[in-house]
């Protein structure tokens, strides 16, 4: 048979990435236009988008680079990185990641395209694999609470410093930081400490606390340099001072080491990035953070709590202060509204797969190949200053530190510079006897023999206290004793995986959080050694790819937004709002006008906004809304006028949390910039803007963008996620910089930065290349086409549901942006059907719910991305159209009105094993639109009761019995 002739145009668009990402096809498109009434995908642009804000100036953004040419160009990139040994320490450290946690975890989308477990009965897997993890934290550090993680161990020192002030009974304004505490740890402590008006002072611990008044003292064990100090004395003298202590510990050693609890502090921190999960150059790792039960309401960020589900069985929820911004805004105790649940999800199954057994044997070789590393040098004549140490050594080399750095280079491995005279050497959990050897060829001299390390073994005396060695036993949970062998490991994570929804079942359609699709080409990077293998302070002649990657992001994202300048060390949204509004605090501070600290900020706001101006010490002032959801120009002129003196910026986001393009954009900028502030742009929703419209060209002066969102970093079941800034050439340089690694900040000037806001130079560094990948290969018309397609599929969804939900808001011509809300207030005084009846009776359908009740009570805010087509779209548009004639049968008489399939909803599994009473059929119930045949999502659990979970706190693994 001849083949057919097919156009090239037609060839060359199936082999291009655009339409690999985008979900409707051509002819998808053009039925959902004709829908609208439209005939051309650009039409959207005259109906839905403000003339005034789009800008026609052409993007620098090359043609689309095909997916096999990206793959290319990244292999040349990780090329000019150079992976050598790291004995940096300093918090990071090489970890073996098993390859069944990889492959099933790292790189599986089960995994890493879920999204933040709001709704618990969908995300009953990793709810569990985050219960392991709090449960792995406070085994080790023997706290009694421990939460599902935080950003970075320097964040969530600065986290703790807060949370002590909030608690300290001290009335002094001081923290005192212990001097062995790691450089970038300090250096964000400052920065948090500099904007909320608190004064750090840096001391030894050990011999200079009795004069200092403070109301948080913050120690590391072990220290920077090693050394294992008795935390007893100075805990006994913080409690004696009204304030707490907050240990910043290294979670491997805690395996061997005394917990800190048992010395009775308050806070225990740290990073869980050595139980498996890559260096990465900085990032993502997941953080920890654990206190006292009494503490449990102050405790930032989410807590995995154990609650019970309708049929009394147990389940899993976010307990307690779960996305609590919203509700207490600028009262709130954080601004931290994510976590970093992938990696945490990591270093639990590290934790799981290895055991009490197999961690204790890690730790153990760690530490005694550390002593065996200090036998040789002593034996080559070197001094050891270290005494007592798990896996660092400090070692005296008067005025030789660079020689022998340099020497060290040459063998393929980095030392840590300390001093002149001193060096830094740290051991891993990769370290082989070939690294001791090459090590001691380094300090060897021309002639001498190398140490024997079975001879120095032999001799070993252990250098730590027994008062310092931990008694008591760990990780006795029966999780950590039933999944050794990869079979059982691998058939775990699936039967975790399965109880969740991602978005390799169905469609995530949660306004204000884009869930769109994560390529498998754009996650490929995050495996490549090259890129994940990179000590974050290892010398910068070795990361020439990753410096590369920088700074093409970096034009990339200028390109795109119209801004001169990006920071890239926010590590996420929030930390991206902290950031941007430090700058521009920094700005009136060298422009004179210090007493500028008025930050505006609409009704409708994300509650991070609030939160974060109050993180960084500004005063928030509320400006009403609109009835249609905009800003509201009266009382914003109101505002302008009573605070012109002390206005120093308003924060807006664009398209507004309600899905709506407000027309006045421009005015409110134009009058902001007349009454001296600056205009902060939260770009959460930037997507529905990018190849259309540059925030810094139409009057934004910073904004910091979401890249799990808007460019493709995926959401990890609840992070990681990363919050990038740009800024106006006014701003530049106030950008962050960064103790260890000079450069970060290359327009630094004579006034100084804010400082440090994440502990890596470049913050979660390893996942950017993901959202490169991305820009690349869509190039400039890919992503306007991906712009118009979200706004094409939400005001389509908006045209089918209008008929049975109204539509709160709308913009120009009655359209909305890339997303729609949906108003289903009625329903409970009609028939006593609430949103969250409707969001549990969407997972029989196979659907995780939308957004509920945010930004309005009562609604669910859809957006549905590029990456949704038709099909899926006008299958969860039947969804809601079908529970709606559901809702419809309440009211009118025909369905009991409280035992319903809403009230009811999810159904379970377990109905299929008891006689059914319920008034309605198991096809309804189950199979309601007679699609799910061949691939039903069984909910694991009944309705969650929420209310018995926060009555009874209960954030450590369960016996598995009640899970059987």
């Amino acid at each position: 048979m001849p083949i057919s002739r097919v156009s090239l145009d037609k060839l060359e668009m199936r082999g291009n990435f655009i339409y690999r990402h985008i979900g409707p096809n051509p002819q998808q498109t053009q039925e959902m236009l004709t829908e609208l009434g439209l005939t051309e995908l650009d039409d959207i642009i005259e109906q839905a988008i403000p003339a005034n804000i789009l800008n026609h100036e052409p993007l620098k953004l090359t043609e689309t680079i095909s997916e096999r040419a990206v793959i290319k160009l990244l292999r040349d990139m990780r090329g000019r990185n150079k992976v050598f040994t790291s004995m940096i320490g300093m918090g990071y450290y090489d970890t073996v990641m098993p390859a069944v946690i990889k492959r099933n975890v790292l790189e599986n989308p089960g995994w890493y395209t879920a999204y933040t477990p709001y709704q618990a009965e969908v995300s009953q897997g990793r709810l569990e694999a985050l219960l392991n993890f709090q449960q792995v934290i406070i085994d080790l550090t023997g706290m009694e609470l421990a939460n599902a993680s935080l950003l970075d161990e320097a964040t969530a020192a600065a986290e703790a410093m807060t949370m002590s002030r909030r608690l300290s009974k001290s009335l002094s304004n001081n923290v005192v930081i212990d001097q062995h505490c790691h450089p970038q740890t300090l250096a964000v402590i400052k920065t948090r400490a500099r904007s909320l008006g608190y004064e750090v002072i840096v001391v030894d611990p050990c011999h200079e606390l009795e004069q200092q008044d403070f109301f948080a003292l913050i120690v590391q064990y072990p220290g920077t340099t090693g050394e294992i100090k008795d935390l007893g004395h100075m805990t006994v003298m913080a409690h004696d001072k009204g304030a707490l202590i907050t240990v910043a510990a290294d979670l491997l050693s805690l395996v061997l080491l005394k917990p800190p609890a048992a010395f009775g502090v308050d806070i225990v921190v740290g990073s869980s990035q050595r139980f498996g999960v890559p260096m990465g150059y900085g990032g993502p790792h997941a953080a920890f953070f654990a206190t006292r039960e009494a503490y449990k309401r102050a405790i930032p960020g989410r807590i995995i709590g154990v609650s019970k589900d309708s049929h009394g069985e147990v389940a899993l929820r976010l307990a307690l202060q779960t996305r609590e911004q919203h509700i207490r805004r600028d009262k709130a105790t954080s601004n931290i509204c994510t976590s970093q649940v992938l990696l945490a999800v990591i270093a639990g199954f590290y934790a799981v797969y290895h055991g009490a057994e197999g961690l204790r044997l890690i730790a153990g070789r760690v530490h005694r190949y550390t002593q065996i590393l200090a036998a040789g040098l002593t034996q080559l004549g070197h001094t050891v200053v270290s005494d007592c140490y798990f896996d660092t050594l400090v070692i005296y080399v008067p005025n030789r530190a660079k020689r022998f750095a340099a020497n060290a280079a040459e063998a393929i491995i980095n030392f840590r510079i300390i001093d002149a005279d001193h060096l830094g050497i740290s051991l891993d959990e990769t370290t082989t006897r070939k690294n001791l050897r090459d090590v001691w060829q380094v300090f060897a001299s021309a002639t001498a023999g190398l140490p024997d390390i079975n001879s120095l073994d032999a001799g070993i005396i252990d250098c730590i206290p027994a008062r310092l060695l931990r008694s008591d036993k760990i990780l006795q949970h029966p999780v950590f004793e039933r999944y050794h062998s990869e079979t059982e490991m691998m058939r775990y994570m699936r039967r975790l995986a399965r109880r969740d929804i991602a978005l390799d079942r169905s469609m995530i359609p949660l306004g204000s959080c884009t869930m769109k699709l994560n390529a498998a080409t754009e996650m490929q990077t995050i495996s490549y050694h090259e890129f994940n293998g990179l000590h974050p302070f290892a010398p910068l002649y070795q990361t020439h790819g990753y410096q590369q990657m920088f700074a093409e992001l970096e034009e990339m994202l200028c390109d795109l937004t119209g801004f001169d300048a990006f920071s890239l060390q926010p590590n996420a949204g929030s930390q991206g709002e902290y950031t941007g509004l430090l700058v521009i605090r920094k700005y009136h501070e060298v422009s004179g006008q210090a007493q500028r600290t008025i930050c505006l900020i609409p009704a409708s706001a994300h509650g991070t906004n609030p939160a974060s101006a109050t993180l960084a010490g500004l005063d928030v002032v509320v400006v009403a809304c609109d009835e249609n959801g905009n800003i509201s120009l009266d009382d914003l002129h109101a505002k302008l006028a009573e605070y012109k003196n002390t206005l120093a910026a308003l924060m807006i986001t664009y398209p507004s949390t309600h899905g709506v393009f407000e027309e006045a954009f421009r005015e409110i900028c134009d009058l902001v910039h007349q009454h001296g502030g600056q205009v902060y742009l939260d770009g959460a929703n930037f997507n529905a803007l990018v190849g259309l419209s540059r925030p810094g060209k139409i009057g934004a002066d910073v904004a910091h963008l979401n890249l799990h969102k808007t460019f493709c970093i995926p959401h990890g079941g609840g992070g990681p996620g990363v919050g990038p800034i740009g800024v106006g050439a006014h701003l530049a340089a106030f950008l962050p910089d960064h103790p260890v690694v000079e450069g970060v900040n290359p327009a630094k000037g004579g006034h100084g930065t804010i400082g440090t806001v994440s502990a890596a130079p470049w913050g979660s560094a390893s996942i950017y290349t993901i959202s490169w990948a991305y820009i690349a290969m869509m190039g400039a018309a890919g992503l306007k086409r991906a712009t118009l397609t979200a706004i094409l599929n939400a005001n389509y969804i908006a045209k089918r549901l209008a008929a049975f939900y109204p539509i709160l808001y709308t913009g120009k011509n009655g359209w909305v942006a890339h997303e729609c809300i949906i108003d289903c207030h009625a329903f409970k005084k009609s028939c006593g059907i609430t949103v969250e009846d409707i969001a549990k009776r969407l997972i029989d359908y196979g659907f995780h719910a939308p957004t509920v009740s945010f930004p309005v009570a009562d609604t669910l805010m859809i957006e549905p991305t590029e990456s949704e087509g038709k099909a899926e779209v006008d299958r969860f548009c039947a969804a809601l159209i079908s529970i709606r004639q559901e809702i419809k049968a309440i009211e009118e008489g025909s369905a009991d009105t409280e035992n319903n399939v809403l009230h009811n909803a999810p159904h379970t599994h377990r109905l299929l094993l008891e006689e059914w009473t319920l008034p309605y059929s198991k096809q309804q119930a189950f199979f309601p639109d007679n699609h799910q045949h061949d691939d039903k999502y069984w909910p694991p659990v009944g309705r969650i009761d929420n209310v018995y979970g926060d009555r009874h706190v209960v954030c450590s693994c369960p016996p598995l019995s009640d899970y059987e």
